[in-house]
């Protein structure tokens, strides 16, 4: 099991916005922090903003903010939203040829295999991940040169 790199990115950028304690984030220092393409994360943020994560406001005084408290997104919510619908195996995409789909039991034990994953996952909320603020302070927000 891999998440996409947009994933990875999406859980980065909400990581670095809950983090920050000086008004708004911004991508480039999202960018700044991650070493990321600042035109990859606005794709991503773009996108946390349409799916409700994060609060975007563009032009002087705008930045990045989450769109509601930390603990209340879920780590879950925010995997499932990236990943769409995430397939192990050839096997679970409409119209697979596989010859052995209508009695293989592989299949059964991957989806069960993906509901213990996102039920790990529900487990835990962007707010969990702040419970080393001063460390991540220190690596997130260092001037960098």
């Amino acid at each position: 099991m891999r998440l996409t790199t947009f994933t990875d990115y999406s859980l980065r950028v909400l990581i670095f916005v809950a983090a920050h304690r000086e008004g708004r984030a911004t991508i480039a220092g999202v960018a700044s922090a991650f070493d990321i393409s600042e035109n990859h994360l606005t794709k991503v943020v773009h996108f946390l903003g349409k799916r409700g994560f994060l609060s975007n406001v563009r032009g002087r005084g705008g930045g990045l903010a989450l769109s509601r408290p930390a603990r209340e997104i879920g780590i879950a919510d925010v995997v499932r939203e990236a990943e769409g619908t995430m397939v192990p195996a050839e096997c679970f995409d409409a119209g697979a040829g596989c010859v052995i789909l209508p009695v293989c039991r592989l299949r059964g034990v991957l989806a069960d295999a993906m509901k213990a994953f996102y039920d790990v996952l529900a487990q835990y909320t962007l707010e969990d991940m702040l419970g080393n603020r001063a460390e991540l302070a220190k690596i997130l927000f260092a001037a960098r040169h």
